[in-house]
């Protein structure tokens, strides 16, 4: 019998909805008998569309405005009010997640999202009891309080880092509602090999096959320090990923002086270009830093007090694993890009000690959850039928 299974996101930068779409995407070609259904959680607490009627916005609109915009100071500020404005808002956002699950009953629901898991785990066992729910991180480590990891939720918790397991063990959760993967969830094609002819693909974007090329990106939203970046290194062979952001592309195509740049828009084959690169720059996001490192590219990256607080421990996962350079502003990033290049070799050995399997290992942690309620509710029905 088909399961079916809420994949819960939201647009908040890219991470969440990609980890959904991926999983997705592995379940169809598993042909698991699953079915697997996107569920934006800002539609379900806001089904009339209030908030875009006052303010001509998604709430999600508003965050990633600041993020193309590197409006990021004070975002840790920031999210302690979000937090308390969603305790204030716990009941109602409470009956409006009752309602939608009474409505559309699912057999398993898994949040790939953090701040709202304490209001839909308590929604899913009010209006389905037996129904498991799971937590699976797309960040590294948890930011606590209350971000990812709720204490006292009997939930099954998906890890993504050592530093994670500890936090849950520290949150109070016992072993077996705690699973570590060996990373952060990829799309399926980042898991498959590249045929492309590399050569061939760098010559036909005007670069020397024979010298290094960096990746620069962004996130989806892109930034305004790629432009600092490429005018810092004009004579690196970079690809610069621009994402949504057409006008940044713009701009840097409008930089003639930068002969042995490309600036790409919005694609939705990332690792294509990945596969083109030696060497990754760009924010310590965990998507683009996990897909930097499945392609072998060792990543210089950003910390300072613009720096997103959920992405702090990113830079320090990136030194532990001597898989890059972390600098602390843009003013330094030529001088540690020309070191990275002298050390490449090094670096792109430590990168390739990483395995991640996380795609895989996560649906396997969904089956298993699926299966214990199976058994659980077998023997119900057999002591009812004793």
């Amino acid at each position: 019998m088909t399961k079916k299974i809420d994949l819960i996101y939201f647009n908040a930068g890219g991470g969440h909805r990609s980890a959904a779409t991926a999983l997705q995407d592995a379940v169809k070609l598993q042909n698991r008998p699953w079915e697997l259904r996107l569920v934006n959680l800002f539609e379900v607490l806001d089904p009339k569309a209030t908030f875009r009627k006052h303010t001509g916005l998604a709430p999600e609109d508003l965050y990633n405005m600041r993020l193309k915009r590197g409006w990021t100071l004070g975002l840790a500020t920031e999210l302690k009010v979000l937090q308390a404005m969603i305790r204030i808002g716990h009941a109602a956002m409470l009956r409006r997640l009752e309602r939608y699950w009474e409505s559309n009953p699912t057999d398993m629901v898994v949040s790939l999202v953090p701040n709202f898991n304490k209001v839909m785990y308590q929604a899913v066992k009010s209006k389905m009891p037996g129904v498991p729910f799971v937590t699976v991180m797309t960040d590294i480590a948890d930011y606590p309080p209350h971000f990812w990891i709720e204490p006292g939720l009997n939930q099954h918790l998906v890890c993504g880092s050592v530093k994670a397991v500890e936090q849950a063990y520290t949150a109070g959760y016992a072993e077996q509602n705690i699973t570590q993967t060996s990373g952060m969830i990829l799309k399926p094609s980042f898991y498959q090999p590249q045929t492309q002819d590399r050569a061939q693909a760098l010559t036909k974007l005007g670069f020397d096959p024979a010298q290094p090329v960096g990746i620069v990106m962004f996130g989806g939203q892109g930034s305004a320090d790629m432009l600092r970046i490429a005018k810092s290194l004009p004579d690196v062979q970079l690809i610069l990923m621009c994402g949504h952001n057409i006008l940044l592309a713009k701009k840097l195509d409008a930089q003639t002086t930068l002969a042995k740049h490309v600036a790409v828009g919005f694609s939705t084959n990332v690792e294509h270009y990945f596969a083109l690169g030696d060497f990754f720059i760009g924010k310590p996001g965990p998507g683009s830093i996990s897909e930097a490192i499945q392609m072998g590219l060792p990543i210089i990256t950003i910390e300072n007090a613009w720096t997103m607080p959920q992405e702090r421990y990113n830079t320090q996962w990136i030194r532990e694993q001597g898989v890059g350079v972390v600098v602390p502003t843009l003013r330094s990033i030529r001088k540690s890009t020309l070191k990275l290049l002298e050390e490449l070799g090094q670096f792109q050995a430590a990168v390739s000690k990483i395995k991640n399997n996380a795609l895989a290992e996560v649906i396997e942690v969904l089956d298993q959850q699926l299966k214990q309620t199976e058994q659980v509710q077998d023997v119900v029905l057999g002591v009812q039928y004793a």
